[in-house]
């Protein structure tokens, strides 16, 4: 029988859950080696899970504060092997960059996943009507387009 007919929940279930837990409630200093650590387990796509939701939450808290950069380095050593990790670091440092007005490249922004595009256009942290702008005209899919087309009514309309 399978876990899904005795009621009981599968191990990884457990392990996701767990590594979310302590993920959430470790210290600053020790936050790599944890991540290193759940990079260990069995189960790589869980584990690549449950550092993705982690990396996602930290950087949002992060985001445009001065100690972001200090912990994206330490991290990438970290995930530097897991190509899906290191990319969406990659976006939370570009998405940054324009949070706090620096200059950013168009190539990078029009290239990014998704995922970027769709919190780029959404997000209120996104200063840039350049980079709304872009994504309006050339974002991924319709619904990137019209949430940024979106964000730039609404600040035309506020101005």
């Amino acid at each position: 029988m399978t876990a899904l007919h005795t009621g009981e929940e599968p191990a990884e279930h457990r392990r996701f859950a767990c590594y979310l837990q302590a993920l959430e409630a470790i210290a600053e200093a020790d936050e790599a080696d944890l991540v290193a650590a759940v990079l260990r387990d069995q189960d790589a796509t869980m584990a690549d899970s449950a550092v993705s939701r982690h990396l996602d939450r930290r950087a949002a808290d992060l985001l445009t504060d001065s100690r972001f950069t200090a912990w994206a380095q330490t991290l990438t050593e970290v995930i530097a092997d897991r190509d899906f990790l290191a990319r969406r670091l990659r976006e939370w440092t570009l998405l940054r960059t324009i949070a706090l007005g620096k200059p950013w490249v168009a190539e990078e922004l029009v290239s990014a996943s998704d995922w970027f595009q769709r919190v780029a256009a959404t997000t209120q942290i996104v200063p840039s009507p350049e980079a709304l702008r872009l994504l309006a005209e050339r974002g991924r899919t319709r619904r990137v387009r019209d949430s940024a087309s979106r964000q730039l009514r609404h600040r035309d309309q506020i101005s």
